[in-house]
């Protein structure tokens, strides 16, 4: 049960990030135009945002060996996500604004504005959900001859629902709902995921 329940979270986790992904290129792309340079933010953002939830997840999991600690990343997580369309304007147009109008914007900043834009809103909120996998990992491995199966079983997960997430929004959400709808549907979504590792803490310790 346990197995089942760390496979579920972690699969939703990574549906998450990659709605996040998908859903948030196609965002920035009103303010930022429908360049190659969005797209290269987009995803370099958030490999950083994983690489940085992956390991920093993975050193909290050995200091606090609880489940429930991990509403104190997703539910903010979640928050930020759900208030993405409120705040996310102030500050896409703090960084155009930021340029004289009357002259054109120089090379670097077509290129590193969208990154800006991308780190200031996405970041955190994908490096919440990324602690999950390596949080799993610890909480689900009792002994050492089974790390490779537990592991190899959580990163999977994670990548299938990754590929779904990709999927769904590209092909049913995008089409179903407005983009402020997705990002308030995945903020639910986070923050609940939230609740169920308090709700789980017990179970895991068992």
């Amino acid at each position: 049960m346990r197995n089942s329940i760390a496979i579920l979270i972690v699969f939703l986790g990574g549906f998450a990030i990659m709605v996040l992904e998908i859903i948030g290129a196609r965002y920035l792309a009103r303010d930022f135009g429908s360049s190659f340079y969005v797209w290269v933010s987009q995803i370099g953002m958030i490999l950083v945002a994983l690489a940085l939830g992956y390991a920093i997840g993975g050193a909290l999991a050995d200091r606090f060996q609880r489940l429930s600690f991990l509403a104190v990343l997703l539910i903010p997580a979640g928050l930020m996500t759900f208030f993405i369309p409120n705040y996310s304007p102030r500050l896409i147009n703090a960084i155009i604004m930021r340029h004289p109008i009357d002259h054109s914007i120089p090379v670097v900043w077509q290129k590193l504005d969208p990154a800006i834009g991308s780190a200031l809103i996405f970041l955190l909120p994908c490096f919440g959900l990324a602690t999950l996998s390596p949080y799993m990992i610890r909480l689900t491995t009792r002994h050492l001859a089974h790390v490779g199966r537990i592991s190899g079983g959580i990163i999977a997960a994670s990548t299938v629902g990754s590929i779904a997430g990709v999927f769904v929004s590209g092909y049913i959400l995008i089409d179903q709902m407005t983009v402020p709808n997705i990002f308030r549907a995945m903020g639910v979504m986070t923050a609940l995921l939230g609740m169920v590792c308090v709700v789980m803490d017990k179970r895991f310790r068992e």
